[in-house]
């Protein structure tokens, strides 16, 4: 229950209370919402951990007894289950329903806020669920919107459908211009659109087990790289809608062969594999040529996927650490850990992390239900293609290494398999990479600011902000300073030529500044409510400003300006020694 109480005392609250949007029995979203997250959150305690202790690693049949290729997916009943009661929760249902409006997408991640940590990463194929679905609605025709959306957003488990997302190749990894998966029109038109046929090698899918999956394949000239890639709708099992009386289609029957199961650090019960696609029946989706535009919103959405289970996770060792401390007594069993002032310091100084990405993640959400629900305007548009990546990136990072934190908080009952925290740091862990590296989302960051009006939209808001606060302008004076150098470095940082070691401590510091800003947002109106924390409020906006990093951050991104040749020479020598730096 201490997770619904802190939703709903920071932005998740703020958004759903102090906005005048009703629902159409006048009841406030908040007041409605409410008791189906407290309902959750008990069926977290009493149901979803007792389904995620058991489910299991899936297991490969690749061929029956006569020789014949069968590749027999088999997933844990627990596994199937726990899809099944996100499917129900309304995940990814709730954001197409859009009961709420702009603040659907607010209700439908809290509810993946609760689940992500205790529910085996099941959120990784929900996420490429909800993805494809916005692809449909997006640019599906007639028929995908009418047979196949409708099966991805219900929330009915026997009649709905789950996507992968097939970008991975062994040459590029997240470099999709490198993408061999060659497309050869057949110049048949079926209702779902023209149809192609498939040749290639994925190297990671993630949602093995689903019904469909959208995915990357050339059209055109390979030299024009990315440029000649186009979206698919690929049936895993033709056909797509078989008719009930008949045999379900074996999974072969599209010609896609599973080679072998990923032997992966942590989420285990997630059946990632590396599968062939052999003259397999796929279905252009949008314009020729225009993938990586066209799957653009998939990415948009599995990173806030990420970046919500990157706090989930460290909610749930942090809750973990703080109950320890309730009952841990020390000093001869006179103290509780609670008291020890030290021990709290570093509890504190977790919960300051979760508290500002929190914030921050779900002020992108808010931003994301806008947009989707046509009510953001040009600059709120603009700030969700700037903050989209900062946040996967800067989330991931500022998580895995607190939750570390939390689990040194019990000592060496921290390191013991049975207390979740070995999971929990194992699963999360793949959010660093998932859907791209702190590096590569840096490079996007990159690119989305060479839109000079994008980033003008950012900094017009920042301006905002700050400019807001005048009323506690002198209890937070040199927080306030803080903030503000460093949202003076960012705005020369992508002013072209841009230094090539600069991108990287860039991102991180754009995620510092942006997560304070919403912590400012949150404090001015806690402040101006009076509400019961707002002291606490303040102190936790200065405590981010000034001790969790971004002083650094902003020496980091001075040190990468400056650095020139020489550094990047100097790198290679201290990693691979004096020759490297010679043939530099």
């Amino acid at each position: 229950m201490q997770l619904v109480e802190f939703l709903v005392s920071t932005n998740v609250g703020k958004a759903l209370r102090i906005m005048s949007w009703k629902t159409a029995s006048k009841v406030s979203i908040l007041q409605e919402i409410e008791p189906d997250l407290v309902r959750l959150g008990r069926d977290v305690l009493t149901i979803v951990r007792d389904l995620a202790s058991r489910a299991s690693p899936p297991t490969l049949v690749q061929y029956d007894q006569w020789g014949e290729r069968v590749d027999d997916l088999q997933t844990s009943e627990a596994w199937r289950d726990l899809k099944e009661l996100a499917q129900r929760e309304g995940i990814p249902g709730v954001f197409y329903e859009r009961k709420y409006g702009e603040y659907s997408r607010v209700y439908g991640f809290a509810k993946v806020l609760l689940l992500v940590a205790d529910s085996q990463d099941i959120f990784c194929p929900m996420s490429m669920t909800d993805g494809s679905a916005r692809v449909l609605e997006l640019f599906g025709n007639p028929a995908s919107k009418r047979d196949v959306l409708p099966r991805l957003i219900s929330r009915d488990p026997s009649y709905a459908f789950t996507s992968g997302q097939w970008m991975t190749e062994r040459p590029g990894g997240s470099d999709v211009s490198q993408t061999e998966t060659k497309a050869t029109a057949t110049g048949v038109t079926s209702a779902l659109g023209p149809e192609y046929k498939l040749d290639g090698f994925k190297w990671f899918s993630s949602a093995t087990d689903s019904n469909i999956s959208i995915a990357l394949a050339r059209t055109g000239d390979p030299a024009l790289g990315s440029r000649s890639l186009s979206l698919f709708l690929v049936p895993l099992r033709v056909p797509l809608l078989p008719n009930p009386a008949q045999p379900a289609p074996n999974a072969v029957s599209n010609g896609i062969l599973v080679h072998r199961l990923k032997n992966k650090i942590g989420t285990h019960p997630l059946p990632t594999a590396e599968l062939s696609l052999n003259n397999t029946t796929a279905y252009l989706i949008g314009t020729p040529n225009q993938g990586v535009k066209n799957i653009t919103p998939v990415l948009n959405i599995t990173r806030v996927y990420s970046a919500v289970s990157s706090v989930s996770y460290l909610r749930k060792c942090m809750a973990i650490s703080s109950a320890y401390a309730n009952v841990r007594t020390v000093n001869g069993g006179k103290q509780l850990l609670r008291d020890t002032p030290l021990h709290i310091s570093q509890l504190a100084n977790i919960s300051l992390t979760y508290r500002a990405l929190t914030h921050l993640t779900f002020g992108v959400i808010h931003l994301l239900g806008k947009t989707e629900n046509g009510t953001a305007s040009r600059e709120e548009q603009g700030r969700l293609r700037i903050l989209t990546p900062i946040l996967k990136a800067f989330a991931a990072e500022k998580c895995c290494a607190a939750m570390e934190d939390a689990m040194t908080t019990l000592g060496g009952q921290g390191y013991m398999e049975e207390n979740g925290f070995g999971r929990a740091i194992r699963d999360a862990l793949v959010e660093k990479i998932w859907e791209g590296t702190t590096t590569v989302l840096a490079l996007d960051l990159v690119r989305a600011a060479r839109d000079q009006q994008t980033m003008d939209y950012f900094h017009t808001w920042a301006r905002n902000t700050l400019s807001s606060s005048a009323a506690l302008e002198l209890e937070l004076e040199t927080a306030l300073v803080q903030v503000k150098s460093g949202l003076d470095e960012l705005s020369t940082a992508y002013q072209a030529p841009i230094p090539t070691l600069l991108p990287r401590p860039a991102l991180i510091l754009f995620g510092y500044i942006s997560a304070s800003l919403y912590l400012l947002e949150h404090t001015i109106w806690s402040h101006s409510s009076k509400e019961p924390g707002h002291e606490t409020d303040k102190e936790v906006f200065k405590r981010w400003a000034l001790e969790s990093g971004m002083v650094g951050a902003i020496d980091d991104v001075k040190r990468a300006r400056s650095a020139g040749r020489e550094r990047v020479a100097m790198d290679l020598e201290i990693v691979y020694g004096k020759e490297a730096k010679a043939r530099l």
